[in-house]
């Protein structure tokens, strides 16, 4: 298990991507990267400096001024994301953000300047990184690549959940139009949209528990360590 590697785990919006990837980059010892998060921060910046992002100038100049980093967080034990100095990792979470995060995403200024961040990160290996790209475009030699997926019914009730606790007037018509909405526009985006990577193995969690999806993993990453 001395040999480090690039893990990709790429799929549909609430999929447990971003849950698998953490606890698999803790067992292993791996680097944890939030592809996801690092577009909300992108986002969040967008809206907070009203930013035309139709307007590719002003897109270009915005990218310009964001410095996006990952800092662990000893009590949490988990990597927070920094926006220019400050944390951001909860105020991306926001649904107003997963409304547009989708929309800048699909900017091909604003990916550019993602992977070629993301692909400086994953240099060293030792590295488990999801999002929807990532096994396609971000890292496409990865040795090994995850897909995601799970009922569209099963994902609605597991972000309600999540969304209902930070914000109790969260409907779940709202949830579910979100998340139908963000599936759409990742698959069909002319700029790296979200597939299945020819060599991805996929891993359907609709009825698996966290522990038994993990064990699923681990013993994928022996097989390529």
């Amino acid at each position: 298990m001395n040999k480090k590697i690039i893990i990709t785990i790429d799929g549909w919006s609430s999929c447990g991507k971003s849950t698998l990837a953490k606890q698999l980059a803790k067992e292993l010892g791996y680097v944890y990267i939030d592809s996801g998060a690092m577009y909300r921060a992108i986002t969040l910046y967008f809206l907070r400096n009203h930013i035309d992002w139709t307007d590719s100038n002003e897109v270009n100049e915005a990218l310009g001024n964001i410095s996006i980093e990952f800092e662990f967080n000893e009590k949490s034990q988990q990597s927070e994301i920094i926006l220019n100095d400050e944390n951001v990792e909860y105020v991306i979470r926001d649904l107003v953000i997963a409304e547009k995060v989708s929309d800048v995403a699909a900017i091909k200024e604003v990916r550019t300047f993602a992977v070629a961040q993301q692909q400086k990160m994953g240099d060293k290996k030792g590295v488990v990184m999801d999002g929807r790209d990532i096994g396609t475009t971000v890292f496409p030699d990865a040795e090994l690549k995850i897909f995601m997926t799970a009922d569209i019914a099963v994902r609605v009730a597991r972000r309600f959940k999540e969304m209902f606790k930070k914000n109790p007037n969260t409907t779940i018509e709202e949830v579910q139009h979100n998340l139908e909405m963000r599936d759409y526009i990742d698959s069909h985006r002319e700029v790296s949209p979200l597939r299945k990577a020819d060599d991805a193995i996929e891993i359907d969690n609709t009825h698996l528990t966290m522990p038994e999806q993990l064990d699923i993993a681990l013993k994928l990453t022996r097989k390529f360590i």
